[in-house]
């Protein structure tokens, strides 16, 4: 992994290169988590390996842990954004720990997994709308993958759109004032490079 992808303040730049339109935020605020809630529940109906431990405990109706590939991705994550920014994931954690619980709560009702697809996909359409009507460039997950390049959008967009909460809030505003500053550059930095692109 390059050195790029353990600085915040590249990571959250590069995310907001392809995330300053008001509209596609709101979008992406919504259904981000959405996505996270409902792969958690698609990944729940995987069959685990006999290699994971048997770990389970009820917190209620709509809360369960299971150690399965869902609980193992989100601890993975959470770990990672420790090593980005500790105070900030402190706050993301009650969120991850509620979107991983009820998911694997619901996973277990009937319906669950076309429901849960169902949503996957919906959000999935309505953050392409975003940004294709919105923002007016492609998603940096596409234009990654379209170029040739590895992406951490996919796993660091539940934080991104954590910090936008907490600005939202009125909270970290020099790392908001940071941020536009940064977005600025790079979208200039990217636009620069795709006239040289056309030019070729």
């Amino acid at each position: 992994m390059s050195p790029a992808a353990f600085s915040l303040r590249q990571q959250l730049a590069f995310y907001g290169a392809y995330h300053s339109n008001p509209t596609n935020i709101r979008i992406h605020i919504t259904c981000v988590p959405l996505i996270v809630w409902s792969a958690y529940v698609l990944a729940a109906h995987l069959p685990k390996l006999d290699a994971i431990p048997s770990v389970h405990a009820d917190f209620g109706p709509y809360l369960t842990f299971d150690l399965n590939y869902s609980a193992i991705w989100a601890i993975t994550t959470e770990l990672y954004y420790f090593a980005l920014t500790p105070g900030v994931t402190l706050t993301h954690l009650p969120v991850a720990a509620v979107t991983l619980l009820s998911a694997t709560a619901f996973a277990s009702k009937p319906g669950s997994l076309e429901i849960a697809a169902a949503v996957h996909v919906f959000c999935w359409l309505a953050q392409f709308y975003g940004h294709g009507v919105h923002e007016g460039r492609a998603p940096a997950l596409l234009d990654n993958l379209l170029g040739g390049k590895s992406s951490l959008s996919l796993v660091l967009a539940p934080l991104f759109v954590h910090y936008e909460v907490l600005f939202i809030l009125g909270l970290f505003k020099q790392t908001k004032k940071n941020l536009h500053n940064d977005v600025r550059k790079l979208v200039t930095e990217l636009k620069l490079k795709k006239k040289e692109i056309k030019k070729e």
